[in-house]
């Protein structure tokens, strides 16, 4: 049987804390042929040492450290070349992932040679791990040059082939947020992508997170930046896009509102006159 090696690839930074539930569901993977690479970025609390602690002696994870603190850019480049497997996928140090998640991609992968992604559904969860709501990630098409990942239809859990990763230039060191969105749409450039309907990774949020609203205006500055790299890649006007499609469509939505408003007041005021109530 095939069984290639699958790396789990963690950029850390001060979330030691949470790190026990993502190292239990690392080693109760079904599948048994996997690495785990991390990269601590400069962490500013005794993360590092909590992680050797549970790591111990096992030969399956790599740690490592950043000279100084670089930001999720570096890292999660650092985390890619450092990968020997020939199927990768990231983790956050504060998420977790079912015990069948690198097999159910480990499978699509061998059985799609053609698809440089493969991207599950996720559940949302609190700061302990308990279930908000599921994250239905969505079916897209390959080849699309105005595909940019806007709604985030291809989100957690993402992977990918290595082979695939190397004939992109690399994610972009200098970015701070929307590393995944940047990988995402360099992947998306160099192969096609499969959609898994199954929900595979659970995504912690909690006060430190990337993904809570103090930090979400930072986050969107990052994404335009992406967006606006990728279409100098590939050569794609996409200022004529956003106002033919998605300014356009979100006028409409916004008009609907309006209209959608007005009638149930109308209503309201014949059924007083016809005292329905």
């Amino acid at each position: 049987m095939n069984r290639p090696l699958f790396s789990i690839l963690i950029a850390q930074y001060n979330n030691g804390q949470y790190f026990a539930d993502c190292y239990h569901s690392i080693i109760a993977q079904t599948y048994p042929n996997w690495e785990v690479i991390i990269v601590d970025d400069c962490s500013t609390d005794d993360s590092v040492e909590q992680m050797k602690k549970l790591i111990g002696v096992d030969a399956r994870f790599k740690l490592y450290q950043n000279d100084k603190n670089e930001g999720c850019g570096f890292t999660k480049r650092r985390l890619a070349e450092l990968a020997t497997g020939e199927i990768c996928g990231f983790l956050d140090p504060d998420d977790v992932i079912t015990e069948d998640a690198v097999s159910r991609m480990i499978e699509n992968h061998i059985q799609n040679p053609e698809i440089s992604i493969v991207y599950s559904d996720c559940i949302f969860c609190d700061d302990k791990l308990s279930k908000i709501h599921v994250i239905k990630s969505k079916p897209v098409n390959s080849n699309d040059p105005f595909f940019i990942n806007y709604y985030a239809e291809i989100f957690a859990w993402t992977t990918f082939k290595k082979k695939f990763y190397d004939k992109t230039s690399g994610i972009n060191a200098a970015l701070k947020r929307a590393v995944d969105q940047d990988l995402v749409l360099r992947l998306y450039e160099v192969g096609e992508v499969i959609h898994l309907p199954e929900t595979l990774y659970h995504y912690r949020q909690h006060e430190g997170g990337i993904s809570t609203m103090s930090n979400r205006g930072k986050a969107k500055y990052w994404h335009w930046m992406v967006i606006m790299d990728a279409a100098k890649r590939r050569g794609v006007n996409y200022e004529q896009y956003f106002a033919e499609h998605v300014f356009q469509s979100q006028r409409e939505k916004d008009l609907e509102k309006e209209i959608s408003g007005y009638n149930r007041s109308f209503i309201f005021k014949v059924m007083r006159k016809l005292k329905f109530f």
